[in-house]
């Protein structure tokens, strides 16, 4: 189910797959049943070439992640919110991709 204000570009959707809202789904393979949450970007291109994102079955993307590409995500995979993603994550495991936050003095 693709719902309001989400781009999909050149990409395989399966079966029971959700990305209710806005999200960006760009060179992209997504298994069944897969959860894309809202803020979700598939980042694709480097500024020279595009690359794909492949998504199994099952997995869990947590809103206002970004996928960057080129880049696999197991079957049956979590993805936290929030996270920027830039290596491969096997199957069954959850992925975490954000520095800690800092809170700096100002001048």
């Amino acid at each position: 189910e693709i719902g309001n204000f989400v781009e999909v570009k050149r990409s395989k959707i399966g079966k029971n797959t959700k990305a209710k809202h806005l999200a960006y789904i760009g060179d992209g393979e997504i298994g069944e049943s897969v959860n894309i949450g809202a803020g979700t970007i598939f980042v694709n291109y480097d500024g020279k070439k595009k690359s794909k994102t492949k998504v199994g079955s099952g997995a869990f993307i947590g809103s206002n992640s970004s996928l960057v590409a080129p880049l696999k995500i197991g079957k049956n995979s979590m993805i936290g919110a929030g996270s920027v993603v830039t290596k491969d994550v096997p199957e069954n495991k959850l992925a975490l991709g954000r520095s800690r936050q800092r809170n700096i003095k100002r001048k």
